[in-house]
């Protein structure tokens, strides 16, 4: 099977989140088990710099405002997963991340840059593709950045009945980002006027990119079983719930995997020392290590908390600042954060460092080395989210024997399993789950998770059944091959 694998972000090239590290490690994964992957993505600086022997394969002509772009073929570092990078001086080399510029602000351009993404992914997906010797059975996009890819491919085909044309799959990694911009941008990025309606890329008066990759693409995903429930509910539709719940028996919820060689604890190279479930011990010397980086009392016994997150409201990350001085003062535990997000937030941490220096560590940014380090060096990862498509950071916790403290939604609640006596029993308890995103509700989980890390024959009980679990790819990778099959087979 040939599949085009359509993203804006791919680690270890370039990333600001989640869809990243999914779009450097299920390609992997399906590569692995014979799919034939090719991934494309927009030539940001980074990407051409880190491809592996980039070489010139073709160029696509007479595209809306920037007339005409190349490709440049290479290789993902370590997996040797095919890429082909647009190449369009005028759209992505440019200083600033792929969506902002340096200073945070979106690029006003937006539309254009990940329009002629979408645009070169249905040209690839068509007989119109200057590839005469590859072409995609399934074009599978991702998140609003590409979601005009199967509306193109819709309007191409209606064009030329007789269209040889992949099938198109988009996968919902947060529906809370929905690329929406102004009506004007229907006609400036090529699109016909009659996909401007109800039926179509139309969204409350905007042009909607991800409302556009639902409605026209062949078949749907999301990155959790929990999540393709939830996005059907007024509670977490974001506005498109009428839309998904007509199409919800064509969603499907398949949880992420992890790059367990990315992600390995025997192996992490970014680690002062290598454990596994076998033998947990080295986790101490890690954690002694982090609180002298981190400028924190070097106690063994005190349980250091660990967040690694964007700091935003949906992250659930105001309930830990509002409760963080009572579970600091109470329990006398410690805290080390990092990330980056609303100024409040990063300002709200700060301050917390000041009022607890010995207690608290903050680092605002983006750091591989350390987020690694506070996932193996910390006692008890906290993960409060309001709502989570999947996350992949409570399953480093857990493949770090590092148990998190989550909310009851999405991905969190298919992949963390409550400590209980039940669970405890039959070995399933691998961490503490909130029933709801609630101040009270985190102070009585962190409260609960620090009563069992007293315990330390239980509390290892918990780490093992955590790290013990299969986290790879290879069960969601099969998921997604069947799913590709279903569609190709209507």
């Amino acid at each position: 099977m040939r599949i085009l694998f359509v993203t804006s972000e791919a680690f270890p090239l370039i990333k600001t989140g989640g869809l990243a590290d999914v779009s450097g490690s299920l390609p992997a994964a399906l590569q692995e088990i014979h799919a034939d992957v090719r991934i494309l993505i927009p030539g940001y600086p980074a990407v051409l710099d880190k491809l592996i022997n980039p070489k010139f394969l073709a160029t696509i002509s007479n595209l809306p405002h920037v007339g005409a772009i190349n490709l440049i073929q290479g290789e993902m570092p370590e997996t040797k997963v095919p890429v082909m990078a647009i190449e369009s001086v005028g759209l992505y080399q440019r200083d600033g991340g792929p969506y902002v510029d340096a200073t945070g602000k979106d690029w006003e351009d937006n539309p254009y840059r990940f329009g002629t993404l979408s645009l070169v992914a249905a040209i690839l997906s068509s007989d119109q593709s200057p590839l005469k010797d590859w072409a995609p059975d399934i074009t599978h996009c991702n998140d609003w950045q590409s979601g005009l890819t199967p509306a193109f491919m819709h309007f191409m085909s209606a064009d030329r009945t007789k269209m040889k044309q992949a099938k198109s799959v988009l996968s919902i990694h947060n529906l809370a980002f929905q690329g929406c911009y102004g009506a004007d941008w229907v006609k400036r990025l090529g699109l016909p006027a009659e996909s401007y309606q109800i039926n179509g890329v139309e969204y409350y008066g905007q042009l909607s990119f991800l409302k556009a990759g639902i409605f026209y693409a062949d078949g749907l995903s999301t990155v959790s079983p929990t999540y393709a429930k939830e996005i059907q509910t007024e509670a977490y539709g974001f506005g498109m719930q009428g839309l998904l719940t007509a199409r919800g028996k064509e969603i499907h919820g398949i949880l992420n995997g992890l790059d367990t060689h990315e992600w390995n604890p025997s192996t992490d190279p970014y680690l002062a020392q290598h454990y596994n479930a076998d033998n947990v011990s080295g986790k101490q010397v890690i954690k002694t290590a982090l609180q002298t980086k981190l400028g924190l009392k070097e106690e063994p016994k005190v349980p250091l908390l660990g967040v690694v997150s964007r700091l935003t409201h949906q992250k659930g990350l105001d309930m830990l600042l509002a409760c963080a001085e009572s579970l600091l003062t109470q329990h006398g535990c410690q805290l080390a954060v990092l990330g980056s997000g609303d100024t409040s937030f990063e300002q709200g941490y700060r301050d917390l460092a000041k009022h607890f220096p010995d207690q608290v560590s903050v680092t605002i940014g983006y750091n591989e080395a350390l987020s690694h380090q506070i996932m193996a060096g910390c006692d008890i990862f906290i993960m409060p989210s309001r709502f989570e498509p999947c996350g992949l950071n409570q399953m480093y916790g857990l493949r770090y024997g590092t148990p998190p403290v989550v909310t009851y939604t999405g991905g969190l609640a298919d992949s963390v399993k409550d400590t209980n006596e039940a669970s405890l029993k039959n070995k399933s308890a691998t961490g503490f789950v909130m029933k709801k995103a609630d101040p009270n509700e985190l102070v009585s989980a962190v409260g609960k998770a620090l009563s069992y890390y007293q315990d330390e024959k239980t509390w290892k009980e918990i780490q093992e059944n955590g790290m013990r679990q299969n986290l790879d790819w290879t069960k969601s990778a099969k998921a997604y091959i069947a799913m590709y099959e279903e569609i190709l087979n209507k």
